[in-house]
C-alpha cells in the first residue's frame, strides 16, 4: 500500500467513524429498525443460519434484525476472535441465552464454545460492518483485516459453489464518492443501509 493510499484510508476511517458516533440514540435506534426493514425484504427466503454482530463504535445496531431472525426461525452467530491466530474469526451461535464475554477491544462477544462453532460454510448470508462505502461496493474496514483475512478462501470458489452472500450494513452517512481499493479487500455482494440496496 502506498504512503498516500494509507493516508487516505486511515483519514477516511477517521472522519467517518466520527460521523457514525455522532448520530444521536434517537437516530441509531431508528436507523437500526429501518435497517431490518430493508434485510427482512432483501434476505433469500431459504435463508437459515445469518451471522450477524455487535454494534460498537457508532455502528448501525443490528439488535432489531437479529431478534427477527430469531422470530423468523433463522438461525444467528457472532464473530469471535480466534483463539490461536488472534488475527481470523470464527462464528458462534448466538441466542438470548449465550454466554457472553468481551474481547481485546473492548467487544462483546460468545463466550468460546467449540461446540456452538458454525462454518463459514454453513451460512447464508453474513452482515458486515463497515467504516465506510461508495457506490461501486467497495468497503472501508476498521483496518485490523479480520474479515478479509476470513473470508479470503472465498475467493477461491467458483460460481456454483455454495458460499454465503456478504452484506455490508451502514448508516447512510458512511457512504463516499469513492474509495481506495486493495487487492486483498473482499468484494461485497450488496450494501444495505436503512435506506438504500447497492446490488453489486
Amino acid at each position: 500500500m502506498s504512503d498516500t493510499s494509507l493516508h487516505s484510508r486511515q483519514s477516511l476511517r477517521k472522519a467517518l467513524r466520527q460521523a457514525r458516533r455522532a448520530l444521536s440514540e434517537h437516530e441509531q435506534e431508528k436507523a437500526a429498525r429501518a435497517l431490518q426493514q430493508q434485510l427482512s425484504r432483501y434476505l433469500p427466503a431459504n435463508t437459515k443460519q445469518l451471522a450477524g454482530y455487535l454494534a460498537s463504535d457508532g455502528e448501525i445496531d443490528l439488535s432489531p434484525t437479529l431478534s427477527w431472525c430469531h422470530e423468523h426461525g433463522i438461525s444467528t452467530s457472532l464473530p469471535v476472535i480466534h483463539p490461536f491466530t488472534g488475527k481470523h474469526l470464527l462464528f458462534q451461535r448466538f441466542s438470548n441465552h449465550t454466554v457472553m464475554t468481551t474481547n481485546k477491544f473492548g467487544i462483546e462477544e460468545p463466550a468460546l464454545d467449540s461446540t456452538a462453532i458454525v462454518e463459514l460454510s454453513k451460512h447464508d448470508c453474513l452482515l458486515m460492518p463497515l467504516v465506510g462505502f461508495d457506490a461501486q461496493g467497495n468497503r472501508l474496514g476498521m483496518g485490523g483485516g479480520f474479515y478479509d483475512r476470513t473470508l479470503a478462501p472465498l475467493q477461491q470458489l467458483h460460481k456454483c459453489e455454495t458460499r454465503p452472500v456478504l452484506i455490508g450494513v451502514a448508516h447512510d452517512c458512511q457512504q463516499v464518492s469513492a474509495l481506495p481499493v486493495e487487492p486483498w479487500d473482499i468484494p461485497l455482494d450488496v450494501i444495505i443501509t436503512p435506506t438504500q440496496r447497492i446490488e453489486l
